[in-house]
């Protein structure tokens, strides 16, 4: 087996991800790692320990990349991986039954992290008007127990 790591300009797969992996997912890691690390740092505080949940969110991503390609929306399904195997890592509180843990993501995602509408529906992998008004209708919720 040949490793096409060392003749070529791509960078060589971080740890846990797969050696021969296509050049769209090192393309789709590339993309989405920096925002990965920015909500997976606000639940896990303890240094490394962020990295670590994206490395291994974006390994199980590697395993099922044929099957994600094939889907009708990839990139949903690798957040819906990511926002697994950061709970996984976390002792959470069981949400409140009025509150849905994707929109609490959302507000993370535009509040804690700085992400814009657009961005934000580019990482979940949904519309930016869909992630607006969601996040419109968390911010009313929210204001109305104040």
């Amino acid at each position: 087996m040949t490793n096409r790591h060392a003749t070529s300009a791509e960078p060589p797969p971080g740890p846990g991800e797969p050696e021969d992996v296509p050049l769209e997912f090192t393309a789709f890691c590339e993309l989405h790692r920096p925002r990965y690390l920015s909500y997976a740092r606000v639940w896990l505080t303890e240094h490394g320990d962020a990295a670590i949940a994206v490395q291994q969110a974006f390994a199980e991503i590697a395993v099922n990349w044929r099957e994600l390609m094939g889907s009708s929306n990839p990139t949903a399904h690798a957040w819906e991986i990511l926002r697994g195997t950061v709970a996984e890592r976390t002792r959470r509180e069981p949400p409140d039954p009025d509150r849905h843990p994707a929109d609490d993501d959302l507000a993370i995602l535009h509040y804690v992290v700085g992400l814009a509408a657009p961005e934000i529906a580019d990482v979940i992998g949904t519309d930016a008007a869909s992630v607006a008004g969601r996040l419109r209708r968390t911010m009313l919720r929210e204001a109305s127990g104040w």
